[in-house]
């Protein structure tokens, strides 16, 4: 099953897809938009371009679990995708995927404006990484 991740955000929006067997993620781009709406309709043309039979957002939650703000919003978004496509939409915990993801980059050593260029992108790249881990009952813990 191939498997798209987003990694919402303000301004920047991680995408990743999985490889046929569901077993490994890859960054894909970085959608550079502040409007939820256009980038509901910019993740929807991905999942059909790249081939996505299910779609994974990531969930922000508060570090006690709850949902904040941030959650709400995606929240939103998710309701404003589904208007676009037909996939399952399901969510996966991301609480410290983008500090994963600094790591993963500082040791790479990308720096700068290269970084906020990518680091969503592998934001979304570890959630579905996760997520896939956790789905083939891997090593990842319930979220």
């Amino acid at each position: 099953m191939r498997v798209m991740s987003i990694d919402f955000g303000d301004s920047r929006t991680g995408i990743a897809i999985s490889d046929n067997g569901g077993i490994l993620a890859s960054g894909v781009e970085t959608i550079f938009e502040k409007n939820p709406k256009a980038v509901a309709k910019r993740a929807a043309q991905l999942s059909k371009e790249l081939e996505a039979q299910r779609i994974v957002v990531g969930m922000p939650k508060n570090m006690d679990g709850s949902i904040g703000f941030r959650g709400e919003t995606t929240l939103s978004f998710i309701e404003r995708l589904k208007k676009y496509t037909d996939l399952t939409i399901d969510t996966f915990d991301e609480r410290l995927t983008t500090v994963s993801a600094q790591i993963t980059l500082n040791e790479a050593n990308i720096r700068g404006d290269k970084r906020k260029q990518v680091i969503d992108t592998v934001a979304a790249e570890i959630i579905l990484q996760a997520y896939l881990d956790y789905i083939k009952g891997g090593k990842q813990n319930g979220r």
